[in-house]
This record gives structure tokens, sequence and C-alpha cells, in this order.
């Protein structure tokens, strides 16, 4: 079990505070496991288990009804004033759960802790009955630092590690799968797929269409790097004989981000500074669906795989994470927090002088004193540019 130590630290710091620790991520990614590690350290701390109350809405030995058969089932468990901690896993498979959640924040002696796989979770009702009383815990596959010490054996080769965690993606089950039949590896991806589109696209948003959204999902991955626009996804797959429209591609874009399977990254004009409101660009959540999906087409743009695991890896450090646009060049990342941004150029390799000199010439032309990170598959020392610093992605990836 790979221990998501920055996870766990989060929970760990917002115990028994006065608010609802919300763990968000798509379907799989170990929201779960999060729950029973974190519970662990609970038992080790002197909490006993009779105070620990989890439940989880994806087994069918917890089929409620509606809010108040979830609420009472809870509320009977608490037997007297002690702190009691409530685990309610995929709260979102009941009905008007939003009212049961609210009515168990508002127990005094209640430390609640709640995971869903949709960012509707966060939307509508809930927001408005929780403003400014959950704190929400974004979860992300396991990164490469994660993945690697899964196989601590293998450590020797870290280059082929990371080549294979290119291809395989970081989801949680893939490990046992890696170390006994690899080839499994399409079907178990298969299932995470098939549930978040039957479960939580489908099945919500009433779609009956599954070629065109297939179609859809499979265009965005495959432009996963490139700036792309509904109407652009709309006329390609009409020309191939899928007719759609602009506003049903927009909506399932939509839906797909609700449910983590592509980020959005906003253009952001650095000289500006402000955002820009078109064209977006979009990452795969985990780069193993993105080749489940693509098959052996899902190799032939080894750049932009990179440029997706840089960009889910600022996620996870806590970066705002925009595309940088500076007059008529582009930036691949401006990562912003409360210290101010950050910007990273990203590419397979810059051994040929002309390719060095076109990746900074963007990073040159902000035009202000932020730190700017050049990142490559290149295994050579690090170098610095007039203050433009070179590394190794692999190496940028396992830093404290």
């Amino acid at each position: 079990m790979i221990k998501r130590m920055e996870y766990l630290e989060m929970l760990k710091r917002f115990k028994d505070k006065d608010l609802i620790k919300v763990v968000t991520g798509i379907r799989r990614c170990g929201k779960s496991t999060l729950f029973d590690l974190f519970i662990d350290y609970l038992k080790e701390n002197d909490v006993s288990e009779d105070k620990i109350i989890h439940i989880n809405l994806e087994d069918p030995m917890f089929q409620f009804e509606d809010y108040k058969e979830l609420y009472d089932f809870v509320n009977q468990k608490i037997r007297n004033d002690e702190k009691y901690y409530v685990f309610l896993d995929e709260v979102q498979n009941v009905s008007q759960f939003q009212k049961a959640v609210d009515g168990l924040y508002i127990k005094k002696n209640v430390d609640l802790y709640i995971t869903g796989s949709n960012a509707y979770l966060l939307s509508g009702e809930l927001a408005t009955l929780l403003s400014g009383r959950y704190i929400e815990i974004k979860m992300l596959p396991l990164s490469f630092k994660e993945y690697l010490s899964a196989f601590p054996e293998k450590r020797k080769s870290t280059e082929k590690m990371f080549l294979e965690y290119m291809r395989n993606g970081g989801m949680p089950g893939n490990l046992s799968i890696l170390e006994t039949n690899p080839n499994d590896l399409d079907q178990y991806l298969e299932g995470i797929f098939s549930t978040v589109v039957y479960k939580d696209i489908m099945a919500r948003n009433k779609i009956n269409d599954k070629i065109i959204l297939e179609s859809v999902i499979k265009f965005i991955y495959d432009s996963v790097g490139s700036p792309i626009s509904t109407k652009k996804i709309s006329d390609t797959l009409t020309s191939k004989g899928i007719a759609t429209s602009n506003h049903t591609v927009e909506n399932y874009i939509t839906a797909f981000g609700e449910c983590f399977l592509i980020y959005k990254a906003e253009r952001f004009d650095i000289k500006g500074k402000n955002l820009l409101a078109r064209d977006y660009k979009y990452y795969s959540v985990d780069t193993g669906l993105r080749s489940y999906l693509l098959g052996k087409k899902a190799d032939r743009d080894m750049g932009h795989i990179l440029e997706n695991i840089v960009y889910l890896e600022l996620l996870r450090r806590g970066y705002k994470v925009y595309v940088g646009k500076v007059d008529e060049l582009e930036v691949d990342f401006v990562a912003e927090n409360r210290d101010g941004l950050k910007y990273y150029q990203v590419a397979l390799t810059t051994r040929d002088e002309k390719v060095l000199e076109r990746e900074l010439k963007s990073l040159e032309r902000t035009g202000d004193h932020y730190p700017k990170c050049l990142l490559t598959l290149d295994f050579d020392l690090e170098a610095d540019y007039n203050g433009i610093v070179k590394k190794n992605v692999v190496d940028w990836l396992l830093e404290e």
C-alpha cells in the first residue's frame, strides 16, 4: 500500500478542525485507501474503533433510499458526547446527500470526512449549505515518486521506470497488475473508464450516444498539450461521419471535467497578467487511461505526454496552472501560488542548439524576474542560461 504522504499529512493537519474534509478525484485514484491510512493513524493515536464510523456507499451492504436513512444510520452509532470520526465514501450516491452531510456537520462531537468522484459534489446546494465550512483535498493518481516507491528493488533503472510510467500512468491499482500480469492492465483501465462513462457521465447526464461521447474524449486525449476549441472538435468529428454540434461537445467536455477525466488549462497573457478566453488546452488525468483509449497512437507524441505529466505534478504541488502567452510565443506552464509565479518550459530534448534556442526564447521574453525552468529528458548536468535553469524532468519529479 502506497502511503500517499502528502494527502495523509493534509488530513492530519485538518483533524478536529471545524471543517468538513472533502476528498475529490477520479474513481480508483486512492481516496478510500487514503481513508484507511488515516483511520490507521487515528487508531495508533488512541482513537477507539467504536468512535470511527466508516461507510463506503459503493458497497451494496450500505444501500440507503435517501439522506434521512443515511443520517439516521450514522446518528444511531453516535452514543455519547465523545468525539466521533465519520467517513463517508462516494457520498454523492445517496439522494440529497448534502442534507445528511450538513446534519452531521452541525453535531459538535463529529469530525466529518467525505469523498466523491464528481466535481458537482461541491457545486449547487452543498456549496451553498457549507460555504466556508469545508476544505477540499484534490486527489490525483500516483506521482512518479509514489509509483517508484512501489518498486524499490528496481531503483537502479529509474529511466526505464519513468518510460513505463509515461505509458502505464499512475492509477494505484496498476501496481499489483504490473507485478503479476502486465497484459491485464488495459482490462483494468477499461473497467475504470467504463465506470466513469456509464455511472458518472451517461447516467447522470442522461446521455445515450456512447459513440460520440468516446469520440470526443479520444479527440481530447489525442490533442493533449495543443490548443483546441469545441468547434474544431465538432467539425473534425462531423467530417469523419460522426455528426455532432458545438453545444453537445461543450456539454461533454464539462462532464469530462466534472468526473476528473480531463483538466483544463486556461491561457494567460504574461505581459498583460490576465486570462485569455479561448482555445484552452486540456490534459488527461492519467497517461495510462490515455494509452488505453488511444492504443498504439498514444506513444507517437512523447513530448506532449511529458508535458501532461509535468502539468499534473504542478497541480499536486498546489499550483494553479495556466498556459502562458508572451507576444506570439508560448510558455508551456505558468504556475501560480501565494508566493507568485513560476514559468516552466517542457521538451523531450534540447541537445540540438536550435531547439534549445527556441525553448529559451519564450522564457527570456517574459520580461520579469520570476523563476524560470526548462525541463527535459536529457540526462545532463543542470545548466543555467542567464537565470533559466535547465533540469532533468525525472530529477525534478523526485525532488522533495
